[in-house]
């Protein structure tokens, strides 16, 4: 958990509307699944103030555009639900992946715009398989945005360990980290983000059904509650220790601390990977009873905040500039600012999460922590360095999974694919 962060929304266009024949794609899965024109709601282009989307739009149900210099759901405003699923590649098979991610963002492109998968959920054969799964009928788009990452051990495969970044680092272990292998890494991820859980779930499902044979999901998360903000003045989100979370964090509008700390520039590293960004996920369980029993004065203590207004110690108001020296040597906001770990800063997107109880009668729970940045090696790692020895917080939580990615630039327009500048030989 930190308290730095930055975000900003591309310019794009509409998704496009044209669509194979289903049977060109019978091989989708075994089940016929295809792209075809039917609709699950009408897509209205989300309206835009700036390089930022509209918060209002939220209230619509509007689609945010697929295409752009950068992917959407990264600098998009956060939405208030997240379905992330990380993959294992089965096939060793390079043209058949290559389809796969063809495929896959013929796929992206329609459900972010509200539309079915292929003939949809009813009306096609009745002895095959329906091309989409059903769950979002009727349903708004819901400013879904689909995301993609590419893990290190892709770069195992297909005969590309030349290609991978050297920004794109195995993360060392930290102190105090306790890592579920099962639930850890991956191959590549999708990040589902809309305000409607049914259509983010929706999403990751059906691309997973498209990709069956071809990949399989090895770990994946829900999470609610969004604990950061990308829009500027919208009120701070708070996590689920009851404190508001990234009030640091950069909003869409700013352009300049985006191009500086999240997205990769010319020169940074292979070409595919210009106007991109890395993303570090990591699953970040909070003891709830033991914090709940903690005094007032303690937990604002730790955070180096009020819990009341989210001022930074000293302060009248949660924006107020803090006064790091104010707060405690070990306080959460003091050792996360930039100005404690050498300018390092990211862009969050954590969501909060809840997965029943452990069986001890806790409740699992905590913090799906999401970060973009321009260099991981200059961004994450000496923050959570940083935190990981000295922090008060590590009292209440505990980091049990971790992934990291590089994240492709977007897609461009209609002939443009997820991974295409890393793919195609041509490019």
């Amino acid at each position: 958990m930190t308290d730095t962060t930055e975000a900003t929304e591309a310019t794009s266009e509409a998704a496009d509307g044209r669509a194979p024949t289903r049977r060109s794609l019978i091989g989708w899965g075994g089940a016929g699944l295809a792209l075809g024109a039917a609709a699950a709601g009408g897509a209205v282009a989300m309206a835009r103030t700036g390089n930022d989307v509209d918060p209002t739009a939220a209230e619509t149900g509007a689609a945010v555009a697929f295409h752009g210099t950068h992917q959407a759901g990264i600098a998009t405003a956060v939405q208030d639900r997240l379905h992330f699923a990380a993959f294992d590649v089965k096939t060793d098979d390079r043209a058949e992946f290559v389809q796969l991610l063809k495929d896959w963002t013929e796929a992206a492109r329609r459900i972010t715009a509200g539309h079915t998968v292929g003939e949809g959920a009813y009306g096609g054969l009745a002895e095959a398989p329906p091309d989409d799964t059903g769950e979002a009928l009727g349903l708004k788009p819901s400013r879904l945005t689909l995301t993609i990452g590419f893990g290190p051990s892709l770069f195992d495969k297909f005969g590309l360990k030349d290609q991978r970044p050297e920004a794109l680092v195995d993360l060392p272990k930290f102190p105090g980290d306790n890592l579920e292998q099962a639930r850890s890494n991956g191959d590549l991820c999708i990040q589902a983000c809309a305000d409607d859980p049914q259509v983010a779930v929706h999403a990751i499902r059906n691309l997973a059904r498209i990709g069956f044979g071809k990949v399989a999901i090895r770990w994946s998360q829900l999470g609610f509650g969004k604990t950061s903000s990308t829009t500027p003045d919208a009120q701070t989100p708070r996590n689920l220790m009851g404190f508001k979370d990234g009030t640091r964090n950069i909003a869409g509008t700013e352009t300049d601390r985006l191009k500086k700390f999240v997205w990769v520039g010319e020169g940074d590293g292979p070409d595919w990977m210009a106007g991109g960004s890395y993303l570090v996920a990591r699953r970040i369980r909070m003891n709830i009873e033991t914090w709940d029993r903690t005094s007032l004065q303690e937990q604002e203590d730790v955070f180096g905040r009020d819990k009341g207004e989210g001022a930074p110690v000293g302060k009248a108001k949660e924006r107020d500039k803090p006064f790091l020296k104010a707060m405690k040597p070990d306080a959460h906001v003091r050792l996360a600012h930039p100005d404690s770990n050498d300018g390092a800063t990211i862009l969050r997107r954590g969501y909060s999460f809840t997965d029943g109880t452990d069986g001890l009668g806790r409740l699992e729970a905590g913090l799906f922590f999401l970060a973009y940045q321009r260099d991981v090696r200059k961004g994450f790692i000496p923050v959570q360095r940083n935190l990981s020895r000295l922090d008060a917080l590590n009292e209440y939580i505990q980091h049990v999974s971790s992934a990291v990615f590089a994240v492709p630039p977007g897609v461009r327009d209609k002939d443009d694919w997820w991974g295409r500048a890393l793919f195609s030989k041509e490019a």
